[in-house]
């Protein structure tokens, strides 16, 4: 080896993380995760399970979810008991190539936990459900329509770099460019955990291409992300309550789409809440698909209204209007993308675009676990 002082780094990096592993495990609790885990595998095994589709889906989700971690954990602990070995095997024979090989797989552990880390944080009763996320240009035309098609972009991107499904639910076209709105189900392990740091007013800050005098503009464009609720969830929604319109789709998407009515928009008297789908060719799949949509608008609502009112009586109430934008993305006449409630900016802007967000996602996750 080349020195011993190499050596004593490199273990001195693995006991490191071998502590953060056992902190790991003590903040989900692998003991418990385990009883849990053998609690629902004998559930499984039950006849009568089986009867109920649907609950029989929620006991493996359920079963999934758990295992999921535990696996890493145990994966992680195994990979650095080999480090820890390999080391001893380098100074043993006095093999130099030893230092470099152990190099590489620590930088992999580390990352490894990182991410088995950010994923703990996932600990609200939604965050393994897959998201619906819904964009909205604000006042401004061509410009924040555009903004908003570019925010579109950005979302799809990441959730390819992610490896999660996306479905158009609904499409809005521009005036001229770009978007007015747009729906999408972003689905996958613990998307809408993720997601849910995306939700607000993203402000958007360069010199216009749509003006002739190169003048730099502010656009912006809101987010706004629902967990998908399915049937287990208790939501009241009465058929005389409903506004049912149909219509024909426009935009892109053949001929065909506008030869019928297939579009669906859903009005909830109640609430005032407006949802629609044109993403399908079928009426009926639009009108479930506008349900699903609905139900999970309504449970946000309520959760929404729930927060505020403890916020209220904590007295830290706060409205989200076009103001209080939670991220910029500069432009012009410098290049940076800042997260105002976190202070995380990163200054390649174009990589941002391109769907990179893990590091604002992980900024925002931490700041609530406070850690």
């Amino acid at each position: 080896m080349k020195c011993s002082c190499c050596y004593q780094n490199g273990k001195g990096r693995s006991k490191n993380w071998a502590a953060k592993l056992k902190t790991s495990g003590g903040r989900f609790d692998v003991a418990e995760k385990e009883l849990q885990i053998a609690r629902l595998e004998r559930v499984t095994e039950s006849h009568d399970l089986w009867e109920d589709p649907q609950a029989a889906q929620k006991v493996m989700q359920d079963l999934t979810a758990l295992r999921t971690p535990v696996e890493q954990f145990y994966g992680l602990k195994t990979r650095q008991d080999d480090i820890m070995a390999l080391w001893d095997l380098g100074i043993e024979e006095n093999d130099d190539s030893v230092q470099s090989e152990m190099e590489t797989m620590i930088g992999e552990l580390e990352h490894d936990i990182e991410q088995l880390q950010l994923s703990l944080m996932l600990s609200g009763e939604y965050d393994a459900n897959n998201a619906i996320l819904t964009l909205h240009a604000g006042a401004g035309g061509t410009e924040a329509q555009d903004w908003a098609q570019m925010l579109l972009r950005m979302y799809v991107r990441w959730a390819e770099r992610n490896r999660y499904k996306v479905e158009t639910m609904d499409f809005q076209s521009g005036d001229e460019a770009g978007v007015k709105s747009a729906t999408l189900m972003i689905s996958g392990p613990n998307v809408y955990g993720y997601l849910k740091a995306e939700k607000g007013v993203h402000r958007l800050v360069r010199i216009s291409p749509f003006d002739s005098n190169a003048r730099r503009h502010t656009s912006f464009a809101a987010v706004d992300v629902m967990p998908e609720i399915d049937d287990s969830v208790e939501i009241e929604i009465r058929a005389e309550d409903l506004r049912v319109d149909t219509f024909r789709a426009g935009g892109a998407g053949g001929q065909h789409i506008n030869k019928t009515d297939s579009a669906v928009r859903m009005t909830h008297l109640p609430t005032g809440v407006i949802v629609q789908c044109q993403s399908q060719r079928s009426q009926i799949q639009n009108r479930e698909h506008c349900m699903l949509m609905l139900r999970s608008r309504l449970f946000e609502l309520e959760r929404e209204r729930q927060a505020a009112e403890k916020s209220e009586i904590a007295g830290d109430y706060q409205k989200i209007e076009w103001g209080s934008q939670i991220r910029s993305y500069v432009f012009h006449p410098y290049s940076m993308v800042k997260d105002h409630r976190t202070s995380y900016e990163v200054g390649n802007v174009q990589a941002v675009m391109d769907g990179d967000l893990d590091g604002f996602i992980e900024a925002y996750l931490k700041s609530k676990a406070g850690v």
